[in-house]
């Protein structure tokens, strides 16, 4: 009886040194070793003041998202960086209509509207109220006028949804440029608005901008002091080092703001591989390059660690004598790309991207504790994991994975053209640093915004 005793009790004493490490973000897989996963956090915060914030977005990341990846990349056993953050999460994500009724699948501008100002608004809106279509404070305003540093990182256009909701307002999306205003008549220079998404992101000054949409930013400012030039032109009177390519963005120093525009529109994917079809495809592995990426065309993890290091060295070179830190937006926009497009290697590739960029993020708060690092998605999208027995009535692909196994893929939000669509369902949030607990459970994306302005102390 005292031997049964004594090895009870040393199971449960391995059972709790293993649930120890999962609580601190170290995952116990069986029958698979887990990748490395960087430096671990000195110490789980739950409260307390931060002096920066990483914010990471995985554009349609939602939980099929990120289980294709985890699958594929590492084995089903196995765990992304993103899945170490030691607090988890979830959050829902729909929009409202002009009368506050809640219009439940959101696209990305209402999404990024309820994290970057803490309220809801209509679909295609860029924070501003979803009735009278006023500005609403965004949350790199504030950090703004508190005196952090600022920067928004993405493999989008600069002036897409997500990068835009913190850096601009717009009764409409669509508006990105001095040339695509049509819907955004009250929003123009020459009505007294602000003017294009491109014009205000460089107009409020922010430190660090890198992503594509070149051509928007190419385009001629038509009204205001500023006519005659394009954006581009604008943004080096104002201060501005542009850097077209990996190199120049390794040049840079800090002491100046730094604008990269990397590609016309967005940052071309990563992997490639056969989307998927109606009645499905023959298993394939994907192809780990894009002959269609030009070369010198940094990754996600190269902008987000230069990124770091140029809103580091703002402070390190005295520019901030506030002593404060800063704000970063990190948004691998790809997957949500490749997911209406059905591309399942396209998809996973981004989202390997992103996981990458999200282990810059945790080894920076491995050295500066007093980092908030939060990582989520705007919303879910339409990739499943479904049987390879299974006939889906939409479309499908069969991944060979890199564990050696198949795994099926299917798409079914969206018949005919126009791709796959947008769903409605809650999205994870996870978190490590000060304030992290407040992912905890089931919260709202406008909470976000809260535990964001909560974390830096921010009036």
């Amino acid at each position: 009886m005292k031997t049964r005793v004594t090895r009870k009790r040393s199971y449960h004493r391995r059972a709790l040194g293993a649930a120890a490490l999962l609580v601190a973000g170290i995952a116990v897989p069986a029958g698979a070793a887990a990748p490395d996963s960087g430096p671990a956090p000195s110490h789980t915060a739950t409260g307390g003041t931060a002096r920066n914030v990483i914010l990471l977005i995985g554009d349609g990341m939602g939980d099929s998202e990120i289980t294709l990846a985890r699958n594929y990349t590492v084995g089903a056993a196995g765990r992304l960086h993103m899945d170490r953050l030691p607090m988890t999460g979830a959050y829902t994500t729909y929009a409202v209509d002009k009368n506050g009724r809640p219009d439940y699948v959101t696209d990305s501008a209402a999404s990024a509207t309820g994290w970057a100002t803490g309220h809801k608004t209509v679909n295609g809106r860029l924070s501003k109220t979803p009735d009278t279509d006023r500005p609403l404070p965004t949350i790199l305003e504030l950090a703004q006028r508190n005196g952090l540093a600022t920067g928004s990182v993405t493999t989008a256009e600069l002036t897409d949804a997500t990068p835009a909701a913190i850096a601009a307002h717009a009764t409409d999306r669509s508006c990105q440029g001095p040339a695509d205003m049509k819907r955004c008549p009250g929003d123009t220079q020459g009505r007294g608005g602000p003017g294009s998404i491109a014009e205000q992101s460089v107009a409020h000054g922010v430190d660090v901008l890198l992503g594509g949409g070149k051509r928007r930013f190419d385009q001629t400012i038509t009204e205001g002091p500023d006519r005659g030039m394009t954006v581009t032109q604008q943004a080096r009177r104002r201060g501005y080092r542009v850097v077209t390519d990996a190199g120049e963005l390794r040049a840079a120093r800090p002491g100046r703001p730094v604008l990269g525009l990397f590609a016309p529109d967005g940052v071309p994917v990563e992997w490639t591989g056969r989307p998927a079809a109606g009645g499905g495809t023959g298993p394939q592995r994907c192809v780990t390059s894009n002959p269609g990426r030009p070369a010198g065309t940094p990754s996600l993890e190269a902008q987000t660690r230069k990124a770091l290091e140029l809103l580091e060295g703002k402070r390190a070179a005295g520019r901030d004598r506030t002593g404060k830190g800063f704000f970063l937006q990190v948004e691998g926009a790809n997957i949500d790309t490749q997911d209406h497009l059905a591309d399942p290697c396209g998809q996973i590739g981004e989202t390997a991207a992103f996981d990458r960029a999200v282990k810059v993020a945790r080894e920076y708060a491995a050295k500066h504790p007093d980092t908030l690092v939060v990582t989520t998605a705007d919303h879910g999208h339409s990739s499943q994991i479904v049987p390879l027995d299974a006939e889906p009535a939409g479309l499908s692909a069969t991944l060979v994975t890199d564990e050696g196994g198949r795994m099926k893929v299917s798409y079914g939000t969206q018949s005919g053209g126009g791709g796959q669509k947008h769903t409605g369902t809650e999205v994870r949030i996870a978190a490590q640093g000060p304030q992290a607990h407040r992912v905890l459970g089931v919260t709202d994306q406008t909470q976000l915004f809260t535990t964001l302005r909560t974390a830096l102390a921010l009036r």
